[in-house]
């Protein structure tokens, strides 16, 4: 019940967010096309959220996720314009990529035993020294193909859809990741290891397997923002999403889920990324200038890092 409490208080703040600005702003805030466009911001933030609600859920961190979305944009671009790969095999490997990466991430923290905050944040360095050193230290450009239609503005005739493919996509996505962490014997393995680690370990569940899965899993679901990414950007940028792992680990606590691990949902961690793209959007439409938006960008980042305190003091009590 605390559970639905936090997601309808969630869906109230937001209603709210857009009764304000559609006062502020007028009612072409609250139109079909804004929410259309809203939609298309919160699906990059939305497949990072996914992974990183898994992550965070398991005591852990991931501070790479914004040069790995900008290195999976490179990878995409090159496998199309180098390689002349079908649009399928590149967003294939683009995704592999992330994987790998993930993967790679998992690796340090279970086998050289580095802390999650200090073996990410040399990833985030890596990945994007790769991704520009792939790029050349440019953008490469690549052939139109359907993959831009993931997250394009709805053409009249296809308007009956309410919002792109990719939005539809990371709404089946989240309803399979939930179903996977609250109903499946290793999503309630997540849920023991980021409550108690050795706890876990005395009931037989492996806290290293469990931490190299969750990684593997965030950097699939990076690898997917970083496809919808390029869907937007029709481009490999290697200087792209600067700052996106902040705002997915901003929406995963808004959302609900506990740096401190344990706790965690993902329909939580949209919400929280839906909140974060309608202040931006608002800001945006009333004209404050972008380092207003930096401020208030990182007001929420205190706040949620503060709720997620009152939390805890909370439930100590």
């Amino acid at each position: 019940m605390s559970g639905f409490r936090a997601l309808a208080g969630l869906i109230i703040t937001w209603l709210a967010l857009v009764g304000l600005f559609a006062v502020w702003r007028g009612p072409d805030f609250a139109s079909r096309d804004n929410f259309e466009t809203i939609a298309r911001q919160v699906a990059i933030v939305g497949f990072g959220a996914i992974g990183m609600t898994f992550i965070v859920v398991a005591r852990m961190i991931d501070l790479s996720v914004g040069s790995l979305v900008a290195l999976v944009t490179v990878v995409i671009a090159w496998c199309l314009s180098a390689l002349k790969l079908d649009p399928v095999a590149a967003a294939g490997i683009g995704v592999g990529v992330g994987l790998l990466a993930g993967t790679f991430n998992g690796l340090l923290i279970t086998q050289l035993r580095l802390s999650p905050f200090i073996a990410t944040l040399g990833s985030l360095l890596i990945f994007r020294g790769i991704a520009t050193g792939m790029a050349g230290e440019q953008k490469i450009d690549a052939p139109l193909t359907w993959l831009a239609s993931l997250l394009a503005r709805l053409p009249i005739e296809k308007k009956f859809m309410l919002v792109p493919v990719g939005v539809w996509l990371l709404i089946a996505a989240a309803v399979l990741a939930s179903l996977v962490l609250q109903r499946t014997v290793f999503g309630r393995n997540v849920i023991a290891v980021g409550a108690n680690p050795e706890a876990a370990r005395l009931a037989g569940i492996s806290p290293s397997r469990i931490r190299l899965a969750v990684f593997a899993l965030g950097g699939f679901f990076a690898g997917t923002a970083g496809l919808m990414q390029f869907s937007r950007l029709t481009v490999g940028d290697p200087t792209v999403a600067e700052g996106l792992e902040l705002d997915i680990i901003a929406a995963t606590v808004i959302g609900g889920a506990s740096l401190s691990g344990g706790r965690g949902t993902v329909y939580g961690s949209l919400l929280g990324a839906l909140v974060i793209a309608t202040i931006r959007s608002g800001c945006t439409q009333v004209g404050l200038p972008n380092w207003v938006q930096k401020i208030v960008t990182g007001g929420i980042i205190l706040a949620a890092l503060a709720l997620d305190r009152l939390r805890e003091t909370h439930d100590d009590a």
